[in-house]
C-alpha cells in the first residue's frame, strides 16, 4: 500500500471534520463510515462513505455536509460515493469515538461484529453509573442502530450503541 500523498491527506483532514448529524459528538472518521479521500485527475476530490445501515437517513446531510466543508476550504465540491460493500460495522469505530458515546450518555458497542448469527447474552455497562445491571427495554432506541436500555441501579435509560 502506498502511502497517501500530502493532498490526499489534507482532503482527508478536511473530510475527517464532518459530524454524525444523529450523535454530534462523533466525526464520520470516529463511526468508521469515512472510507476514502483521495484527489482525482481534474483536481477534484471523491470521497467514499459507508452508511451504518442501509437506508440510513442521515447519509444525505453527511453528503451536503461534506460538499460544504470542501467549498468552505476552498477546495471545490467533491464527488461524495456512497459505497455499500462492505457492510459497515462497529468494528470500524475508532477507540476515541467509543470513548466520545460513553461521554454523551450513550453505551458503545461492547464485543466485534460476528461473522455470522450468534445469540449471547451480554451485559450492558451504564453511560451514567457504569453497572452491568441493565436491561434493554426495546431493541430499537432513537434510531434503528440503537437500542434503549435502563440501568437498573440509577435508574436512567440510555441508548446502546448495538454492534453491527
Amino acid at each position: 500500500m502506498t502511502a497517501p500523498s500530502a493532498a490526499d491527506t489534507r482532503l482527508w483532514e478536511v473530510a475527517a471534520t464532518v459530524v454524525d448529524p444523529e450523535i454530534p459528538v462523533l466525526t464520520i472518521e470516529d463511526l468508521g463510515i469515512l472510507r476514502d479521500v483521495r484527489g482525482d485527475d481534474d483536481g477534484g476530490a471523491v470521497i467514499t462513505i459507508t452508511p451504518t445501515y442501509s437506508g440510513c437517513p442521515a447519509m444525505e446531510t453527511i453528503t451536503a455536509d461534506l460538499k460544504e466543508a470542501f467549498r468552505k476550504e476552498g477546495l471545490g465540491e467533491p464527488d461524495v460515493e456512497l459505497v455499500l460493500s462492505p457492510a459497515w460495522t462497529t468494528d470500524w469505530m475508532t477507540e476515541e469515538g467509543r470513548a466520545k458515546l460513553e461521554e454523551y450518555g450513550i453505551a458503545p458497542p461492547t464485543g466485534k461484529a460476528a461473522a455470522g448469527p450468534v445469540a449471547v447474552g451480554m451485559a450492558v455497562k451504564c453511560p451514567q453509573c457504569h453497572s452491568l445491571n441493565t436491561r434493554e427495554m426495546s431493541r430499537f432506541g432513537s434510531t434503528s442502530c440503537k437500542a434503549l436500555y435502563v440501568c437498573q441501579d440509577c435508574r436512567e435509560p440510555f441508548d446502546y450503541f448495538k454492534v453491527l
